[in-house]
């Protein structure tokens, strides 16, 4: 079966099991009550996601993240200071999830279960590395690195804040948000303070050498 043919059974099945993940969880019993309500014969489970659950959650990040890449484009970005292109990219992520909320609460469960750690490392990385690439950044040495990892701490706190957030419009989701962000891009110039402050030992090794 072609590869579109594929995505576009994936979009449809997906979109139609959702409904039930709250319910049945990221299983194939949800995407079986998916099938069921298209009317399609049930082997479309297995030729749009072979992997059952692990396939769905890998689907429906990628799918959200690249939902999040085409909004942040009309954003006009680069008008914005880092943080704010950042803290954007944060929110109209979890924005683009509010509809599905219920559904995360799932997703989180089975990615905190001790095999899924690689997936949801995988994932979580897939977004904060899109996040960074949208908002411009063209590091490639260590601070490429540190980015994310500061990015996907604060991404994944901000997740679970907002999961559990009444407020109207999640306020205290964005207040937390702003707050995350300002903490964290101290970090890195608190790095490089240090590293101009304290010498590079190599230097007195190559200095013993010499003498």
């Amino acid at each position: 079966m072609p590869s579109e043919v594929i995505e576009r059974l994936r979009e449809q099945l997906f979109d139609a099991a959702l409904p039930h993940i709250p319910f049945d969880g990221w299983t194939v019993e949800s995407l079986e009550l998916g099938v069921a309500d298209l009317g399609l014969d049930r082997l479309a489970v297995v030729r749009a996601f072979p992997g059952g659950s692990t396939d769905m959650i890998k689907f429906h990040s990628a799918r959200t993240d690249a939902r999040m890449l085409e909004i942040l484009a009309d954003r006009s970005l680069s008008e914005m200071r880092v943080r704010d292109r950042i803290t954007t990219g944060v929110r109209v992520r979890l924005e683009l999830l509010t509809v599905e909320r219920e559904a995360m609460r799932c997703a989180l469960s089975f990615l905190a279960m001790p095999q899924n750690t690689v997936l949801a490392m995988r994932c979580l990385y897939k977004t904060v590395d899109s996040i960074w690439h949208a908002a411009g950044d063209t590091a490639t040495d260590w601070n490429f690195y540190s980015k994310r990892g500061l990015l996907a701490a604060v991404y994944s706190t901000t997740l679970f804040c907002w999961l559990n957030d009444d407020s109207e419009g999640f306020t205290e989701t964005w207040a937390f948000l702003d707050r995350r962000i300002s903490t964290v891009l101290k970090v890195p110039k608190a790095v490089m303070r240090c590293r101009e402050m304290v010498p590079n030992p190599l230097r007195f090794f190559r200095g013993r050498r010499a003498a």
